[in-house]
C-alpha cells in the first residue's frame, strides 16, 4: 500500500519520504547500514535541555552507565506541583536493532511527551546496535541498565521517583527488547532491591517467524517498514545461522510459556497498516493463553512508526492511551 493510498497529510508524506531516502542512501549494496552516513543524516537533540510540553516543563540529561560499550540513558523529568511521586518508565527505542538512539529527534520528542502527559520519569536507554553487536547484546544492555538504575537511583533519579511503580516499554524493536528484559527481570527479581515492574508498554512490537503472515504479504511495501526491511533487520540482529523462528523473534514458538512468571499487565499497540500487526496479535493471544492480562489498543489507519509524526491524530491518541494505561496500573497496584 503506498503513502498516497493511505491518504496521509502532505507534511507526513514528505517526512516519510525523507526518512525513507535517508535509510536508502545509508544502506550499502550488501544490505548493511553505513552507520557514519546514517548518523550524519539522522536529526539528533542534545542534553541537558529544558523543553515545554503544553504547561509541563521537561528537563533532560544523559546518564552514563558503562562507557566501554556506550551504554547510557537519557532522563526525562517533568516538573510537577508539590513534588508528587512519579512512576518510572524505562524505555527502549525502535529502529530494527540497527539504528537510532535516545538522542534521535523522533525518540526524544516521543519520550518528552510521554513524560509530560503521564506524568512520569522516563529513562530512554542507549543500547548497542546490530550488526556490530548481535543478539543478545541488546537484551544484556537493557537488563544492565535496569540493574544500574536500581542500584544507583539515589544519585541518578529525582528523589520523588517511585521505583516500586516501574514500567518497561519500547517501540518496534525496542518493544521486543522490553519484552525480553521484562521476562529476565521477573525471572531474577531477587537481583533488584527497589524496582518493581508493574506494567509493560509494547508499541507495535517487532516479532516474527519464518512463516509469512497475511499482513506481511498484504503490506509488503508499507511506509517505513517493508517485509524486505524486517528480514534484513533479523539477519543483522540474530546470531549467525539463526532463522526467524529463533526465540528472540518468535517468542511464542516452541511451546514457550510465561505461566509461572509474574509477568505484568501489558499494553500492546497495533496499527492497521503495519505489516507486523498479525505478529502483534499473536503476541497478545500468547500472553493471554499464558494467563497474563493485556490491554490492546488498535489504530486502524496507523502505519509502523506513526508515533514519529506528531501531526497525525494517532500520535495524540497514543500519548493519551499510554497515560491512561499507566494510571490504571498505578491505581490497581
Amino acid at each position: 500500500m503506498g503513502n498516497n493510498e493511505m491518504k496521509l497529510p502532505l507534511l507526513t508524506r514528505l517526512k516519510v519520504l525523507i526518512m525513507e531516502v535517508i535509510i536508502y542512501v545509508s544502506t550499502r549494496s550488501d544490505g548493511t547500514l553505513n552507520r557514519r552516513l546514517f548518523n550524519l543524516l539522522n536529526p539528533i537533540t542534545s542534553a541537558p535541555a529544558t523543553n515545554h510540553i503544553n504547561t509541563i516543563q521537561i528537563s533532560t540529561s544523559d546518564v552514563t552507565i558503562e562507557p566501554s560499550r556506550n551504554l547510557w540513558f537519557r532522563l526525562f523529568i517533568p516538573t510537577t506541583p508539590n513534588s508528587a511521586s512519579l512512576p518510572l518508565i524505562v524505555y527502549f527505542h525502535g529502529g530494527g536493532f540497527t539504528m537510532y538512539g535516545p538522542d534521535s529527534k523522533i525518540i526524544d520528542h516521543l519520550c518528552s511527551h510521554v513524560a509530560a502527559r503521564v506524568p512520569a520519569v522516563v529513562a530512554s536507554v542507549n543500547y548497542r546496535l546490530a550488526p556490530e553487536h548481535k543478539h543478545p547484546a541488546q537484551y544484556e544492555d537493557g537488563f544492565d541498565a535496569l540493574k544500574f538504575i536500581d542500584a544507583r537511583h539515589y544519585d541518578v533519579l529525582p528523589a520523588n521517583t517511585d521505583l516500586a511503580k516501574c514500567f518497561i516499554g519500547g517501540d518496534s524493536a525496542g518493544a521486543n527488547i522490553a519484552h525480553h528484559v521484562t521476562v529476565r527481570a521477573v525471572e531474577q527479581a531477587q537481583q533488584f532491591g527497589k524496582i518493581r515492574i508493574v506494567g509493560m508498554l509494547g508499541l507495535q512490537p517487532f516479532f516474527g517467524g519464518e512463516q509469512r503472515t497475511e499482513s506481511e504479504l498484504r503490506l509488503r511495501k508499507a511506509p517505513l517498514l517493508s517485509t524486505e526491511m524486517t528480514d534484513a533487520f533479523w539477519r543483522e540482529f540474530l546470531p549467525e545461522g539463526a532463522d526467524r523462528d529463533h526465540p528472540a523473534a518468535n517468542v511464542f514458538g516452541g511451546g514457550a510459556t510465561l505461566q509461572n512468571l509474574d509477568f505484568p499487565t501489558s499494553l500492546v499497540v497495533v496499527g492497521g497498516n503495519d505489516p507486523l500487526q498479525d505478529w502483534d496479535r499473536r503476541y497478545v493471544e500468547w500472553l493471554r493463553d499464558c494467563g497474563k492480562r493485556v490491554v490492546v489498543v488498535e489504530y486502524p489507519n496507523a502505519f509502523h512508526g506513526f508515533y514519529a509524526f506528531p501531526e497525525l491524530p494517532d500520535f495524540a491518541l497514543l500519548i493519551h492511551d499510554v497515560a491512561n494505561f499507566v494510571q490504571e496500573q498505578l491505581n490497581s497496584n
